[in-house]
């Protein structure tokens, strides 16, 4: 289906399970609309709420959907995927050495264990650090320069993940998404 519906990236749809949750938090879950739509034709989602603007084909117009839920439940990963990402995430993108917050491209990952001390690449062995604590302790071990984790590094589980992404709201939230996010605000009396 052709038709303009505004700016690439425009009019993305919030993607809820079958159970009416998102997806994922952080990212939150959304698709373009040209995926939603597609979605819709198929019969794989629901439609909860639409935009004002519509996409028009030379035979038919739809309105954009803006929420959307899945019709088929899809189980969350028992074991989220070890990358830099979800190590942020884990951590609260904060320095496990200082506890200071930074943007992700301020941030990089300290093996425990130094690699070229026996240390792996593992979910207990691999914090967030910003640069100047990981420079400060280099291929050193926590107790020779006194410079231990605030908490201990393990591997965390997907809906741990989940919950710490609903910390980190992002940018731009559609007014018909508030009702499906349950972000750490306190409701109104």
């Amino acid at each position: 289906m052709g038709g303009q519906a505004g700016p690439a990236g425009g009019h993305p749809a919030l993607v809820l399970n079958a159970d009416f949750r998102p997806l994922s938090y952080f990212p939150l879950s959304l698709w373009s609309w040209q995926d939603a739509v597609k979605a819709v034709y198929l019969d794989r989602v629901s439609v909860l709420s639409e935009y004002d603007t519509a996409a028009r084909s030379p035979r038919q117009s739809i309105r954009l959907p803006s929420v959307i839920a899945l019709k088929e439940f899809i189980p969350a990963a028992r074991r989220p995927a070890f990358t830099r990402f979800n190590v942020f995430l884990r951590d609260g993108f904060a320095c496990v050495y200082c506890g200071e917050h930074h943007p992700t491209h301020d941030l990089t990952f300290d093996h425990v264990i130094p690699r070229s001390r026996g240390g792996r690449t593992s979910w207990d062995n691999v914090v967030t650090a910003c640069g100047p604590c990981n420079l400060r302790k280099g291929n050193r071990l926590p107790r020779e320069i006194r410079m231990f984790p605030r908490r201990t590094p393990r591997q965390p589980t997907s809906w741990e993940l989940q919950d710490n992404g609903r910390s980190f709201p992002p940018n731009y939230l559609h007014e018909s998404w508030r009702d499906y996010l349950y972000w750490d605000t306190e409701l109104e009396n």
